[in-house]
């Protein structure tokens, strides 16, 4: 029997378990920066196995286990599942549903965190029969910026590693898709809140008021020009206001109002220019409207970039896997959302991948992040062997 066909009947066999790990996770979750129970739960799975396990890693509870390959001298291959959940109230109708109130893992990173421990467990049963080094990088805070892995990194725990890869499942993808993006294949994203004080006053007399609501209306309105007048049409960048607070009665005109909102732009060349422009549109707020402006302007991820090359890799050794344990492998366009695995891309090659989990019986899925989200699971098993398949074409 050859190592993959071993590798594949422990992941086979395990299956039920792997399941029974997400369910649990699923019903416990924490929020990033406080998955303090779900990392004492990864540390107790690999208890008593022939692993090095670092914990604490980074600004939060980063755990990476070394397992080291028996079979000779080989590279060091990094794969990374999170484990963090969102400040979400649970609506999905399943048995194991949130026991946390406000908190849901509406990301699939229950499901991540769950392949990995048992694809884990079985490189390290058959540590023997592969060489190199594998670093297995269970990280925290994904979600919530400044997020974990830019502070893992920076860590040099990682400083070793010849090559990372990571999966994310995609319940709006097929069930045995799996998708490819070579270079830009996730956006880049920017965070920022705008305070816009002026003067309030009775509603009544508007005129005695330097009115910071009209401002504010007029900063959501200009804002879009960002894009649609200065980036390049070819570009792809988005400017969204995600919160306008102007709490008040019916005849007061409030004394300051503050706005939030998200950017996300697939080249880092569009990063700064989205900023200054913004600059000076609130800029012209406080002269158009005679208001003072607080702008709190975060860099946040960066756009995650896919080695070309191992893209190409992974496509050729997965292509002839396809109609197997999944359907098909194909190259798609990039994502819109944003993923701190981006850091890991910017110092060291390697593919961030996705893997359809579209739920049985469904026409369309809810996406991430929504309170209704659910995974088919059976893409946990496909996504271990595709892994598995990614580190044996390394370390086999």
């Amino acid at each position: 029997m050859s190592l993959k066909e071993k590798l594949f009947k422990q992941l086979e066999e395990n299956e039920g378990r792997m399941i029974e790990i997400r369910r649990h996770l699923h019903e416990n979750p924490e929020l990033s920066f406080k998955e303090e129970k779900t990392a004492q739960f990864i540390e107790e799975f690999y208890k008593d196995k022939d692993v090095t396990l670092t914990a604490n890693v980074g600004n939060g509870y980063g755990i990476i286990v070394e397992i080291e390959g028996g079979a000779g001298d080989g590279p060091t291959i990094g794969l990374r599942a999170d484990f963090d959940a969102l400040p979400i109230q649970e609506e999905a109708d399943v048995e194991f549903k949130s026991k946390n109130d406000g908190v849901m893992h509406a990301c699939g990173h229950d499901g991540h965190t769950a392949y990995m421990l048992i694809l884990g467990e079985a490189l390290i049963d058959l540590k023997d029969e592969w060489k190199g080094k594998i670093k297995l990088i269970h990280q925290h805070a994904e979600e919530i910026p400044p997020g974990g892995a830019k502070s893992i990194v920076e860590s040099g725990i990682l400083d070793d590693l010849d090559e990372v890869y990571g999966i994310h499942l995609m319940p709006t993808l097929d069930n045995g898709d799996i998708t490819l993006c070579p270079g830009e294949a996730m956006t880049g994203r920017s965070n920022f809140d705008l305070k816009i004080q002026g003067s309030g006053g009775h509603g009544a007399m508007p005129h005695t008021t330097h009115d910071a609501l009209v401002a504010g209306g007029y900063f959501i309105t200009s804002a879009q020009t960002i894009v649609s007048r200065r980036m390049n049409p070819n570009d792809s960048v988005t400017v969204s206001i995600t919160a306008f607070e102007a709490p008040g009665g019916y005849n007061v005109i409030q004394d300051s109002v503050t706005l939030r909102g998200t950017v996300r732009y697939l080249s880092m060349d569009n990063k700064e220019p989205v900023y200054e422009e913004m600059v000076k549109i609130v800029k012209g707020l406080e002269t158009a409207y005679d208001v003072e402006c607080t702008l709190d302007y975060v860099y946040d991820y960066p756009v995650l970039y896919n080695t070309v090359e191992k893209i190409g890799e992974i496509e050729t050794v997965l292509e002839e896997s396809a109609g197997t344990y999944f359907d098909k492998v194909y190259r798609d366009k990039p994502q819109a959302a944003s993923e701190d695995f981006a850091y890991y891309l910017e110092k060291t090659p390697g593919a961030f991948i996705f893997v359809g989990a579209k739920p049985e019986g469904v026409e369309k899925a809810y996406p991430n992040h929504h309170p209704k989200f659910e995974v088919n699971e059976k893409s946990l098993l496909i996504s271990a062997k595709a892994m598995a398949e990614i580190v044996l074409n390394k370390v086999g």
